[in-house]
């Protein structure tokens, strides 16, 4: 069964932070591209809606997807993770063969 991506409470809670500190609310995007060292990449940014995202909405926080990165985050969860080597929003991808090390590349 293909589900689209989950975005936990820690990453909607992370991005309310984000907008309170800022002033200006904006939207997570992520997205799959070609390159890294497996073969896709994720770009994760700020970034405003397009007409073709899939938009997850949660207490007034978005998370979004375009269309050309859906199928590869089908069943993902997007998560936000503080570490010794910093804080960061993750991916948990089960559609992943493989990952770098870094956890920006994989391949499928």
């Amino acid at each position: 069964m293909t589900l689209p991506p989950r975005v936990t409470d820690r990453a909607f809670a992370r991005l309310a932070e984000i907008a309170e500190d800022t002033g200006a609310p904006r939207a997570l995007r992520v997205a799959v591209e070609g390159g890294g060292c497996s073969g896709f990449q994720y770009d994760i940014k700020l970034d405003d809606p397009a007409d073709d995202d899939l938009v997850i909405e949660k207490d007034g926080q978005k998370v979004l997807v375009d269309s050309v990165s859906l199928p590869f985050l089908t069943n993902a969860v997007i998560d936000f993770t503080e570490e010794l080597i910093g804080a960061r929003f993750v991916i948990e991808n089960p559609n992943a063969s493989s990952s770098c090390g870094c956890g920006i590349s994989f391949s499928i």
